[in-house]
């Protein structure tokens, strides 16, 4: 079975940073598009960012970019996202997200045939 687990969530004041990361078993990320994605509370699925099998990244959401960034370690299994100068509107549950079924699809977050737990950040002052 395929699992994904996430760590490094936490409240946090504006412009503090954190780093996520997921490991991955169950599901090989060499072979796989895998993703960031958050939800805020009582609204949809949003999709950070996406790294490509071969390590290529599709780019990032508008809100985040230059301040976000998406890595993986293959030897690792796992994928990070650095997430710095944190602002309140980042407040959500963020999740990892793997195996997209088509990769021109990959900014989709329903798109994903695997999704973690998630973890929370909350940015607040």
């Amino acid at each position: 079975d395929v699992e994904l687990v996430e760590s490094g969530g936490g409240v946090v004041q504006p412009g503090d940073s954190l780093r996520l990361s997921c490991v991955a078993s169950g599901l090989d990320i060499k072979t796989s598009t895998m993703a960031w994605v958050r939800q805020a509370p009582g609204k949809d699925f949003e999709w950070i960012s996406s790294i490509l099998r071969n390590g290529v990244i599709t780019g990032y959401r508008s809100s985040v970019k230059g301040r976000f960034t998406i890595s993986k370690d293959n030897a690792k299994n796992t994928i990070y996202l650095q997430m710095n100068n944190l602002k309140t509107e980042d407040t959500a549950k963020y999740y990892c997200a793997a195996e997209v079924k088509i990769e021109s699809s990959c900014r989709r977050p329903d798109e994903y045939n695997y999704r973690s737990q998630g973890t929370h950040v909350s940015v607040s002052s």
